[in-house]
């Protein structure tokens, strides 16, 4: 676990490789198809093995990457779903299951479970979609403030999928979303079951790898997404509302300076670091890696020191 552009692939393909380990994704973005630099995707390539097509990443298989259409929808639930399942093969088969990625809700979910909810209706996300791109995201969370002021405070105008989600089971429910959670889903990680790995940059350092990352891969973020426009994908398609691609696309279109959508991205790409990070470090009960610098991060000896643990 840990946030974006600290390491968590590099480090899981390390002790993929000393266990005999196959990884599942826990990330939002990279399981999206066609979307590869701006959801730093490990590079890989689909290989057929004993029958099966399968993610191969520096010779390790990598699931639940590259696997969703981005017109298609793809949320925690899915991803619990899949991942069981995913689990149970790969343990059955005699390897190691190693879970990396940096959507928090996944990892909670996975372990804690969901509260049950009232399932999505289409129209209604459509309808709160449109609207925040009319009236502005801080218009939208203003409509939860009124709905449910407890969530709103818990859920920042920038996540813009759980601001509408959230007001969409308010409505769906006839009762705050806040109501339903049972508490449940914050209760800590079960030890027994595994091992959890938290990577921890100092806040400077990881904020100047996710500066250097941006600029680095921007022109291929921009050819990647100029290419799914050109065939067909909308704007608002599920994938194409990742963090950076709205920015990519108004750089497209003309409506933002490239310096800008730079400068953008990475403002909320350390935003949302500092959300997970957060998140990720209220697991005491973690192995937690304190980084203050590129060289505190060698994936044999940070592998070797949680295998020896």
């Amino acid at each position: 676990m840990g946030a974006n552009a600290s390491g968590k692939t590099a480090l899981a393909v390390a002790l993929a490789k000393k266990t005999g380990g196959e990884i599942i994704s826990a990330d939002s973005k990279q399981v999206y198809k066609h979307l590869s630099a701006g959801t730093s995707k490990p590079i890989g390539q689909w290989t057929e093995v004993r029958g099966r097509n399968i993610y191969l990443v520096d010779g390790v298989p990598c699931h639940l990457v590259d696997i969703t259409d981005p017109k298609s929808a793809y949320d925690a639930g899915t991803f619990v779903k899949d991942a069981k399942a995913l689990i149970g093969s790969i343990s059955a088969s005699g390897k190691t299951p190693i879970i990396a990625g940096g959507t928090g809700m996944y990892v909670q979910a996975l372990w804690n479970g969901l509260d049950p909810l009232p399932g999505p209706d289409p129209k209604m996300r459509e309808s709160l979609a449109a609207f925040s791109g009319e009236k502005g995201r801080e218009a939208l969370h203003a409509e939860l403030v009124m709905l449910d002021p407890k969530a709103a405070a818990q859920i920042p105008p920038n996540n813009i999928q759980r601001v509408i989600r959230a007001i969409e089971i308010s409505r769906l429910a006839g009762r705050p979303v806040s109501e339903l959670w049972s508490g449940k889903f914050f209760n800590a990680l079960p030890e027994h079951l595994g091992k959890f790995i938290f990577l921890k940059w100092e806040k400077n350092i990881l904020n100047e790898r996710i500066k250097n990352r941006t600029v680095a891969v921007f022109d291929a973020w921009a050819d990647e997404t100029r290419d799914l426009l050109k065939r067909g994908y909308p704007e608002d398609a599920p994938g194409l509302k990742s963090l950076g691609y709205p920015q990519v696309i108004d750089f497209i279109a003309g409506r933002m300076p490239r310096a800008e959508a730079v400068h953008s991205i990475v403002t909320l790409s350390m935003s949302y670091a500092k959300r997970q990070n957060t998140w990720f470090g209220r697991y005491k009960n973690a192995m937690r890696f304190d980084l203050a610098s590129q060289s505190d991060f060698d994936t044999e000896t940070l592998a070797e020191k949680i295998l020896g643990d």
